[in-house]
């Protein structure tokens, strides 16, 4: 049945035996330090960077450069997915992989205001340099000219792991 324009249909996780809870899925965001941004890039390519990020209030925060790829392909379209991967362990002699992995579906938006740009650059400051959050106003106001900043509103979040990692 067709979904009505405008709705947002997610495929359902084929193995839900391997679906982690929306609990385990989330502290994955707020543990990772880095993961994979997708939009559709020029020419219809998908385009795939990994990207620090923090993880607060629900959403997503990132900082890029002024110009760029990233800047063009999410001003063309908004939708994307950001790929998180906890763990990812190679068991050679069984020939499989031991993962946990996160992958967020939703809208990105790149930020146009002054404070919404400050919030996000406070939220990356207090995940990647925390013991030196003092010195973090400073380091800001040195790179805002430099920096643009985006938020990820999430639609649809899924969380796998290999099923030797479940109980």
């Amino acid at each position: 049945m067709p979904h009505p324009k405008g709705a947002h249909m997610f495929r359902e996780m084929r193995l839900k035996k391997q679906q982690l809870s929306e609990a385990e899925t989330l502290e994955i965001l707020k543990s990772c330090t880095s993961g994979v941004l997708a939009v559709a890039g020029d020419d219809d390519y998908p385009y795939a960077v990994p990207l620090s990020f923090a993880f607060e209030d629900g959403k997503l925060y990132f900082h890029f450069a002024r110009t760029g790829h990233k800047l063009d392909a999410v001003a063309r379209n908004d939708r994307v997915s950001f790929c998180v991967i906890q763990k990812d362990t190679v068991v050679a002699e069984a020939f499989t992989t031991y993962y946990r992995s996160a992958i967020a579906f939703g809208r990105i938006r790149v930020h146009t205001g002054d404070d919404e740009k400050r919030h996000a650059l406070e939220c990356l400051a207090r995940k990647y340099s925390a013991a030196y959050i003092d010195r973090a106003p400073a380091e800001i106001e040195r790179e805002w000219k430099n920096v643009r900043t985006a938020e990820l509103t999430i639609e649809h979040l899924t969380g796998k792991a290999a099923s030797e990692l479940l109980s």
